[in-house]
């Protein structure tokens, strides 16, 4: 059986006590900010795209402004490939026949390019409206 006691109940020890008092703030500042992680993970964008015969399909992906973003990589082709971008601060090695997922901030308007590190010809690009 579980009971529950009020911190201030007197039946609790003076230093149980205050070490509650003193960790209850940073308890609930940690389940505010793990919630808010939650929500920002699921206004996530998912963009799938697939890497073959060095190209990207589809070259170009459309994501929404102020949105987190999250590519959804399959490297179907017969060598790895390196999926990186400058401009959106990522880069990631993706085994043949592997997959990834990588995670994007919110970004502004613009238009950002994306590319195989290991390919420099195969790119595509991220279109923010």
């Amino acid at each position: 059986m579980i009971h529950f006691v009020r911190i201030e109940d007197d039946r609790l020890p003076a230093m149980t006590r205050d070490m509650l008092m003193t960790l209850r703030p940073m308890l609930l500042a940690s389940m505010l900010a793990l919630s808010v992680g939650a929500a920002r993970a699921d206004d996530a964008v998912t963009l799938s795209l697939t890497i073959k015969d060095h190209r990207f399909e589809p070259a170009e992906v459309h994501a929404p402004a102020a949105k987190p973003i999250i590519f959804a990589v399959k490297n179907l082709g017969s060598g790895a490939a390196e999926f990186e971008s400058g401009a959106l601060h990522f880069e990631k090695v993706i085994a043949a026949g592997g997959e990834a997922l990588v995670h994007v901030p919110p970004q502004q308007p613009g238009r950002y390019k994306f590319f195989d590190d290991f390919h420099r010809a195969t790119e595509g690009f991220l279109v923010v409206p």
